[in-house]
């Protein structure tokens, strides 16, 4: 269980540090709902195919089931907690709009993922609009799984996603590794703080879990990061997830069109 005051510290922080961490936030009931939709995401070919469709034109389909169409994936979307904690002024502010969830499921064996930060508005923006990520380690985290490496501070400087990717997953001054989390832990990163998902050097066997959901505040638009990006809205919507509450969190006008990356550069 998450102690408050420890939330209410780590809150006062976040805008220096960029990262929270939430050990067994999640009930252990959500937590094997989510694990059992993982399991089905992953082994029907759902993932790949949603991955495919990545591939496709900009106005092509989407995969004909996504993330929130799944029901505890849905949930996890709107968590209330969840959502109540983004929209304090220290994260996101009261009015703010869902971007993306990834879902996924991996051998921990499985190598790592070079330093990178995964804000979506232009370099040098000054980032007056945050955005936010939320990573959910539903299985938790141990050293032989492999860590989440954060750059504490990092958000605050006007660098492209891939800055630092030269430097792969190498050790940084600095760093906070992050590698031994209950089942039903959440990190929330500031989408700006640079952060390395590290191989672990004695590998368990078994698989690593994890959900990523992405929030924005609005005042702006965001590019989507999906073409079938207006797919997931509506199936948000069509669900009655948001309902009155949060009126803004699966709006399409807070985006853009889709503008395809250029072949082998990121923004």
């Amino acid at each position: 269980m998450v102690n408050v005051a420890t939330v209410d510290s780590q809150l006062r922080g976040f805008r220096e540090r960029g990262y929270l961490v939430l050990p067994g936030w999640l009930p252990d009931d959500f937590v094997q709902r989510l694990a059992q939709e993982v399991d089905f995401w992953v082994d029907t070919g759902w993932r790949q195919r949603s991955i495919d469709a990545c591939g496709r034109p900009a106005d092509g389909e989407g995969p004909e089931v996504v993330e929130l169409d799944l029901a505890a994936h849905g949930e996890l979307a709107v968590h209330p907690p969840l959502l109540e904690l983004i929209s304090r002024n220290e994260l996101l502010g009261r009015s703010f709009v869902f971007h993306h969830l990834h879902s996924d499921r991996r051998p921990c064996a499985g190598g790592g993922k070079s330093w990178h930060h995964d804000y979506e508005q232009p370099a040098g923006g000054g980032r007056r609009h945050p955005m936010v990520h939320a990573l959910h380690y539903i299985r938790g985290l141990r050293p032989g799984m492999g860590g989440l490496a954060v750059l504490p501070g990092s958000h605050r400087e006007p660098l492209g996603k891939d800055a630092r990717g030269h430097l792969g997953t190498d050790a940084l001054p600095g760093e906070v590794l992050i590698d031994d989390l209950p089942p039903g832990s959440t990190v929330i990163l500031h989408s700006a703080l640079f952060h390395t998902r590290r191989a672990p050097v004695a590998p368990e066997t078994g698989v690593r879990y994890m959900i990523d959901a992405s929030y924005c505040r609005t005042g702006v638009q965001w590019p989507p990061v999906k073409p079938y990006w207006r797919q997931i809205l509506n199936a948000a919507n069509r669900r009655g997830l948001a309902r009155d509450r949060w009126p803004e969190l699966f709006a399409a006008r807070h985006f853009t069109e889709y503008v395809r990356p250029a072949e082998g550069a990121r923004a």
